[in-house]
């Protein structure tokens, strides 16, 4: 029997994370911050779990497998693992400025595939800021020197952020998520994940963190980037819900909703569907089966499950192939 899972997510403690996930969106853990909570994730990395159900304890990854690739939809043909990982991110500090490879360096370099991914502004400080490729073209002589001599920083296209903008992070684009910013990412299913400067951190061991320098190098895009920061395209189709498209590619599909009443979706055999509830709280009901999701809760709904209502005040992301 299908039927759409509330899912528990694994949560990472990186250095430069704060409290908000624990403290607003739900996190229960006795971890002091949780800088990553991995909302829908079959990665070995961090494996969601099924929170709710008959199947509630085991591993969406399990039931993935258990299931076949009915669920999964039409569009993951296309993939020979499953295609995405979604985080929410709370930056306290600044994150290392980095970059992730295409899908033939990281397949031949890593034995996974590369990485790109999105980001929505979920809530930000004011006065907020991100790196997001070069303010001009750059030649590599020049990308290594300043790497080598600390002035990497001058030539790093700084954008001012606020809530709602939305980047999206080709595979090869430089970028760093700035303090004081909170995020849901969402990405092809991969880790890699290449630093090029941080700060002169040290992590847990005391120790500097390790720099990839001489891979991204190898896979960075020298240039300024060129797609906007706001929504694609407003959806006006559906009762008591505003929906923008936020992001449109290869990977994944993902909108911006806000619920304010009765509405319906509809997971076709295309693909599976993922709600994550940033704000207020709904009912999803699909037939007999009722979950109420809150700030903070994510929900898989399975290829094929067909119309779904959502009823409550609540602002969420769908995601989808």
């Amino acid at each position: 029997m299908i039927y759409p899972l509330l899912l528990e997510a694994p949560l990472k403690d990186y250095l430069w994370g704060g409290t908000r996930l624990k403290e607003e969106y739900g996190k229960n853990t006795d971890l002091d911050k949780v800088a990553e909570s991995w909302e829908l994730s079959c990665h070995e990395a961090g494996l969601s779990v099924i929170a709710s159900g008959p199947d509630k304890g085991r591993t969406l990854k399990e039931w993935l497998e258990e299931q076949g690739d009915a669920v999964l939809g039409k569009r993951a043909a296309a993939f020979d693992y499953f295609p995405l990982l979604i985080k929410l991110i709370d930056a306290k500090g600044d994150l290392s400025v980095q970059v992730h490879p295409d899908n033939e360096y990281a397949l031949r370099v890593e034995g996974e595939y590369g990485k790109t991914e999105m980001w929505y502004i979920v809530d930000c400080e004011p006065g907020a800021s991100l790196l997001y490729g070069f303010k001009e073209k750059i030649s590599q002589e020049e990308f290594q020197r300043r790497i080598e001599d600390n002035t990497l920083l001058e030539v790093c296209n700084k954008v001012p952020v606020h809530k709602g903008d939305v980047f999206f992070i080709d595979s090869g684009t430089l970028h760093a998520i700035g303090a004081g910013i909170l995020i849901c990412e969402i990405q092809q299913n991969s880790n890699t994940t290449y630093r090029i400067y941080d700060y002169g951190r040290v992590g847990a061991d005391g120790k500097p963190r390790e720099l990839h320098v001489e891979k991204a190098l190898a896979v960075t895009k020298l240039e300024p980037p060129t797609r906007g920061t706001k929504p694609l395209a407003d959806i006006d189709i559906f009762p008591h819900m505003e929906v923008k498209l936020l992001a449109d590619c290869e990977y994944f599909k993902v909108y911006h909703a806000n619920l304010h009443g009765e509405s319906f979706l509809h997971a076709g055999d295309d693909s599976f569907q993922s709600l994550t509830v940033l704000e207020g709280a709904l009912k999803l009901s699909c037939g007999k089966e009722t979950l109420t999701l809150a700030k903070g809760n994510t929900v898989f709904v399975p290829a094929g499950t067909g119309s779904y209502q959502v009823t409550g005040q609540a602002e969420f992301i769908l995601s989808k192939l």
